[in-house]
């Protein structure tokens, strides 16, 4: 005998039978949607089923209707159809039937398809509609294809979309959705439709009052509210709390696919499910399934679980299971006894033996379904889902070893899974010791790893067809070495290609110290906050591992101040000295961070031997809230801020004091290695709410460790004080004298560049608004920009400090700008006037050439500094062609006539030599011209933002010299 899932995985992956019919009128159609596989890695081919669920007791088949792709493509399965059809009865009491056609179907291009299909007619008695037997049956899926998301299948279902439920009882259903590409699913309810863009006619939900009596406020399965109908969007149970007349009802939802490609969640589309579900009145109670809590298990273990099925009332029962490990074609979990009516209590066995290729990112969701067997009446059933997640084991054999040059090698054992395709390497300083929690994986957060590098684990297959699994990494922190002094712990995690992703649980930590043979950096402490007058004490130890023989004492040093969390941005010396300490002055603290880097020289100053670590000054910000106000703060040192040895971080406040209120006093501590560089103050710490009438100043003091035995312990450093007022909702002043590279015009800065020049920049400054009411209230800024009026503005500079921002990496210089400030709030002023910058064309065309094959100015183009990559000694850089779009060239005899012509422009040639012409003094159809004056017109497009100046035209004549 066939049993339920056999049956659906005939309905859904068989090659269906060629059917004759004669030509219909109308089917009777009861539930159904579109299902669509890729078929071909080589093009965009695709397998559609096209699924209907179908009133056996109609004397019609299914078929008649059509089938819309989307992209200009319609197929009508009418008489005499090339397409196959398999129907296959599934409840001859019920009178339902599957039907599915199937059509391949290619894409000519990638983009976003609404394939649609549409087919009279759908069962009669529908009660939450007009006219059901009259009403078309329609239903839609949306398939995107794009290379960037890479292969897309969309989801489908495992479980038949026609149950039965009972008045009075609860019912509930799942559609089994599964996706083979294992992305993410979400649920949502929608109208059923009889056309496109058209709902059916009078459709209402199946809980609305018209299908209840006089207790509507009561009609739940509970009798103790009123009726809901719902769809849990997670999920997918579709749950009716509680049918209130008998009859047949028809409802729609989608179910989403979504995808995460570089931290974004892309929506890759939908399918339609049309159901029917099938009321009747019955004394009847509900049977109910009883399943395991979740599993969460290593790849490689046996999954062996009992499911039971019970019915108050004595029935018999069967049991079902419906999930994707079901489905698989090897490793294939199993479910014993399936389909099959017994005596209650009913025991089935749910068995997997999971491995490597099981791992995924999401749970397998395994839907277990219990339906009853009374002698009279409709069955009624229970469903319930039991997610699994499969993980991986942790890599193996990680170890550490400190090589030359500040840097650390890692090694590790090959990985057991082979299927994993990158290794992510995590590192922080000092050890942080928890235990991997294999049911949430990954590093947990705030305990201050990060991740430095992510590896392919296979590094290459050899002509044997051997895969060479990596298994070093090298860390010399990008280049710039390891800090001095640092204990560097390390994790490693394997993950595996996504849709599916998953990840391992994480290895063991592994920790190594550099050698401190250069200085030591311990404070950054910021110990007065003022925009004009701010003090900084910075401190180190003087290179306690270095090798006195080669680098004797006494040792100077050079303190090099920066500003910015890293980088050296206004970089500036403070002098050469023998102490190990210094306090800066003169600083901005108050809206500044500021980094020092300490030089080691020997030889009375005059030998440089080694350079710290850098290290920031902590930058503490306010985020104020109702009756809040919220502290964040970072500081980009080489030592841990998140120690388990000292995880508390304290928080000074003013307006605590009652005899001093400007006072700044200890008001709690923030557990960072739980919660984060973070703290909010609502007044708990004393019972006394913040008053949005007062303004409350803060500095918080961190404690950090090297983990290095021979470096003492904490390292204390403190914040810039900064103030804010709790429901602060007022915007801060616009920034004024707003430039853009301070009115020089653009052919003065490229004038010493070549014609080639592409490295592109804009420098955009301000001035600050000192007044008082202005001056401490703004914190930051945030610059816009637009390539053209058509494109909306974009943020390019985002809460930058300072009073000016240089924005790189540009194709050219044109375009619009306005600036914003921001306060500490968060609030942002009205804009600035919008400043427009524009690019400066020009071509200059030669009047001479000699095509002559002698390699010296064989070719009619504009004047450039270089031909086929050989410099052209003296060139005057003013005759550049500069922000020229496209170049048509045309050359005339003497009558007038074209002998040739020729078009340009990016996009053609798809180069930059597509504007220079290159002209070799041939006609179009490849006849030499003999020496002479010929006549042009070029007509140039220019690359700016004045349609005055897009375009010109050049008449001129050129001499032809053999």
């Amino acid at each position: 005998m066939m049993t339920r899932r056999n049956k659906v995985v005939l309905l859904f992956f068989s090659i269906l039978t060629l059917v004759t019919y004669g030509r219909v009128e109308a089917t009777h159609i009861r539930a159904g949607e579109i299902i669509a596989m890729r078929i071909s890695t080589s093009s965009l081919t695709y397998k559609f089923s096209i699924i209907g669920y179908t009133d056996t007791g109609s004397n019609v088949i299914f078929g008649g209707g059509e089938v819309d792709f989307g992209d200009g493509t319609i197929i009508n399965i009418e008489e005499g159809s090339q397409f196959f059809q398999r129907e296959v009865i599934i409840d001859a009491e019920k009178q339902i039937a599957y039907n599915v056609f199937e059509i391949e179907h290619t894409f000519q291009a990638p983009g976003a398809y609404i394939v649609r299909f549409n087919e009279k007619n759908r069962n009669a008695d529908v009660k939450n509609m007009a006219h059901s037997v009259d009403t078309p049956f329609y239903v839609e899926t949306r398939l995107l294809i794009d290379p960037f998301i890479g292969t897309n299948n969309t989801p489908i279902f495992l479980v038949p979309p026609i149950d039965e439920g009972a008045v009075g009882a609860r019912f509930i259903h799942n559609p089994g959705a599964f996706d083979i590409d294992g992305d993410s699913l979400s649920f949502k309810l929608v109208v059923p439709k009889q056309y496109k863009d058209r709902e059916v006619d009078e459709y209402v939900d199946p809980n609305d009052p018209k299908f209840y009596g006089n207790n509507y406020s009561t009609s739940n399965e509970d009798q103790n509210a009123p009726p809901s109908f719902s769809i849990d969007a997670i999920t997918g149970d579709l749950v009716w709390d509680a049918p209130g007349l008998l009859g047949e009802y028809n409802v729609a939802f989608i179910v989403q696919e979504w995808r995460l490609i570089l931290g974004v969640w892309y929506n890759l589309g939908y399918v339609t499910r049309d159901m029917q579900i099938i009321i009747e009145d019955t004394d009847n109670n509900r049977p109910e399934v009883i399943i395991p809590d979740p599993i969460c298990v290593e790849a490689g273990t046996l999954i062996d679980e009992v499911i039971r099925g019970i019915d108050q009332d004595g029935h018999q029962v069967k049991l079902e299971a419906f999930g994707g490990p079901l489905e698989f074609t090897t490793n294939r979990a199993t479910f014993t006894p399936n389909d099959v009516f017994g005596n209650q209590p009913l025991s089935g066995n749910f068995k997997w033996q999971t491995e490597c290729s099981h791992v995924r990112k999401r749970p397998y969701d395994i839907q277990f379904k219990v339906t009853d067997n009374p002698p009279l009446g409709p069955k009624l059933v229970d469903f319930k889902t039991l997610p699994i997640t499969v993980y991986a084991p942790a890599p193996t054999g990680l170890s550490t070893t400190v090589q030359t040059g500040r840097a650390i090698q890692l090694d590790w054992n090959e990985y057991n899974c082979g299927n994993a395709d990158k290794m992510q390497i995590w590192r922080r300083v000092d050890s942080y010791n928890f235990i991997p929690d294999e049911c949430n994986l990954g590093i947990p957060e705030n305990s201050g790893y990060e991740l430095i590098a992510t590896i392919d684990s296979i590094k290459y297959t050899d002509a044997s067809k051997n895969v060479i699994y990596k298994t070093t990494f090298w860390d010399d922190n990008n280049g710039e070495g390891l800090a001095p002094g640092a204990n560097y712990c390390y994790r490693i995690v394997a993950t595996f290609p996504e849709p599916s992703g998953g990840e391992s649980v994480v290895s063991s930590e592994v920790c190594d110290i550099i050698l401190a043979d250069a200085p030591v950096t311990i404070k950054v402490d910021v110990i007065k906050t003022d925009r004009v007058n701010g003090q900084i004490k910075v401190e180190w130890l003087e290179p306690f591992e270095i090798d006195p023989v080669q680098f004797p004492p006494p040792y100077t040093y050079e303190v090099f101040r920066s500003e910015g969390f890293d980088g050296n941005q206004n970089e500036v010396s403070l002098g050469k000295i023998a102490e190990t300490q210094i306090t800066d002055t003169g600083l901005n603290t108050a809206d500044l961070v500021y980094n020092y880097r300490i030089d080691l020289f020997i030889n009375s100053g005059n030998t440089y031997v080694d350079s710290s670590t850098p290290a920031s000054s902590v930058k503490l910000e306010l985020e104020p809230g109702l009756n809040s106000i919220q502290l964040l703060w970072d500081a980009n040192v080489p030592w841990s801020n998140e120690v388990q040895s000292y995880p508390y971080h304290y928080i000074y406040r003013d307006r605590v004091d009652p005899d001093n209120p400007d006072f700044l006093v200890l008001i709690d501590s923030a557990e960072v290695t739980k919660e984060g560089l973070q703290f909010l103050d609502d007044g708990e710490f004393n019972g006394v709410p913040l008053d949005e009438m007062h303004n409350y100043c803060y500095y918080v003091e961190t404690n950090g460790s090297y983990g290095n035995p021979l470096i003492m312990s904490p390292l204390v450093n403190k914040s810039q004080v900064v103030c804010a007022e709790p429901n602060d909702m007022d915007p801060p002043c616009t920034p004024i004298s707003f430039k853009i590279n301070e009115g020089m015009d653009c052919t003065e800065i490229i004038k010493d560049k070549g014609c080639f020049f592409s490295d592109y920049s804009n420098l955009v400054t301000w001035e600050l608004d000192l007044s008082s009411e202005c001056e401490d209230d703004i914190a930051s800024f945030n610059i816009y920009y637009s390539q053209s009026k058509e494109e909306p503005f974009v943020i390019v500079g985002a809460n930058e400090t300072g009073n000016q921002f240089a924005h790189e990496g540009l194709d050219s210089f044109k375009g619009y700008y306005y600036i914003t400030s921001v306060d500490r709030s968060g609030n942002q002023s009205q804009p600035s006037d919008t400043i427009m910058y524009d690019n400066c064309p020009n071509f200059v065309l030669p009047n001479v050439f000699s095509p002559n094959g002698d390699g010296k100015n064989d070719v009619f183009s504009p004047f450039v500094d270089n031909f086929e990559g050989i410099s052209i000694p003296d060139f005057d850089l003013a005759n550049c062609p500069r922000f020229v779009e496209s170049v048509d060239f045309r050359v005339f005899d003497r009558g007038g006539g074209v002998i040739f012509s020729y078009e340009s422009g990016t996009g053609r040639e798809g180069s930059v030599n597509s504007i220079l012409i290159n002209w070799n003094g041939k006609t179009n159809s490849g006849i030499e011209l003999p020496a002479g004056v010929y006549y042009y017109i070029a007509e140039v497009t220019y690359d700016v933002l004045d349609s005055s100046k897009a375009n010109e035209v050049f008449n001129g004549w050129v001499q032809i010299l053999k």
